[in-house]
């Protein structure tokens, strides 16, 4: 099969590979779409990831496409030629973290990764967990939305947003602008802070109430404070960058008692001035999202099939693979593209 296969830093090739062989309890999946995501360029420019990627491998995480092939112990009704969409991870269930319901700590959290390849093997702990069959009525590439949008789910929810808040989205890329399209849709009053027009554009086009290029600002804290009530500051922030600087906007932003969610993390070794004073006087909560679970997931695709987000509103661009080490040179200039669709 033709798969994409990442040697180290910027250095993907297109190559013949061997179709995955099966355990007893795994899937084989062939490939119908495939969606390009800031993770994947940040693994492609650093060439691994410590948790998902050692080199060479296939890559690639956010698809969905249809059974090929079962193992001889797969039940539960899966069946060949089903439409599906797996996660690109699940838990052991059985560790501490899983245990307390934390199961995105998990400590043998098995990633998955692959997916820039005609087909693809789903382990079985996926299989039995995190793999859902596809309403007839979703497309595959709104199905492919499902993993990011299952983080950003559960990001307002253990941020605890509300209809009518208040919420402050910092940072309008993909995954920003997902914050928007669900908040907005949910009666909640957001304010967006991009770094250029046309992020600005598409935050408007997705509900925001308000939309502003923050480096044109010369106080972005002072600006949004402005718009709240009272000039006390934002309900909650969600800051989707991930620097120093934006995590600073974020806690001089937000209001006495409210919270806000680092999502977006910063390169290791960085480090975030806060003012002790007002994080303890204010009662402000700081919360940091990582990942998903299977509960997310299974919510992220009843929206999806709610139409709640529409893949339509954030793919612009699609292409074969053979193009796919290409567009991560396009794209590693910010070029413009929100997602691109990889068709095998």
């Amino acid at each position: 099969m033709n798969a994409a296969v990442l040697y180290g830093s910027e250095n993907l090739r297109i190559e013949r590979v061997d179709i995955p062989k099966l355990a007893p309890d795994d899937a084989l999946i062939r490939v119908k779409v495939a969606l390009t995501c800031g993770t994947d360029l940040k693994v492609w420019k650093r060439g691994y990831h410590a948790r998902m990627i050692t080199p060479p491998a296939i890559f690639g995480h956010e698809l969905a496409g249809i059974v090929e092939l079962l193992g001889a112990e797969v039940n539960g009704g899966l069946k060949v030629g089903a439409r599906v969409v797996p996660s690109n991870s699940a838990p052991c269930n059985v560790c501490l973290f899983c245990r307390k319901g934390q199961s995105n700590l998990c400590e043998d959290l098995l990633f998955n990764n692959g997916a820039y390849a005609e087909y693809i093997r789903i382990p079985g702990r996926i299989v039995r967990q995190n793999m859902l069959v596809i309403p007839e009525h979703v497309s595959f590439q709104d199905a492919a939305m499902v993993e990011p949008l299952a983080c950003v789910l559960r990001g307002i929810h253990e941020t605890g947003i509300e209809a009518g808040d208040t919420t402050v989205v910092i940072g309008c890329g993909p995954i920003g602008l997902k914050f928007i399209r669900i908040l907005s849709g949910r009666g909640v009053n957001v304010i967006a802070l991009g770094k250029r027009p046309n992020q600005i554009r598409a935050a408007e086009r997705f509900g925001a109430r308000a939309a502003f290029i923050a480096p044109d600002l010369s106080d972005p804290a002072r600006t949004v404070r402005q718009l709240t009530e009272g000039g006390y500051g934002a309900d909650s922030v969600i800051e989707a960058v991930g620097a120093p600087q934006t995590w600073e906007w974020a806690l001089r932003m937000v209001r006495r008692g409210g919270t806000v969610n680092l999502f977006g993390g910063c390169p290791r070794g960085s480090l975030v001035q806060v003012d002790s004073n007002a994080l303890h006087y204010s009662e402000i909560t700081i919360k940091s999202t990582f990942h998903h679970t299977p509960r997310f997931i299974r919510e992220a695709l009843e929206a999806v099939a709610r139409g709640e987000i529409r893949s339509s509103d954030f793919v612009n661009a699609e292409i074969p693979l053979s193009d796919l080490p290409k567009m991560f040179e396009h794209m590693k200039y910010r070029n413009g593209e929100m997602k691109v669709a990889v068709i095998p």
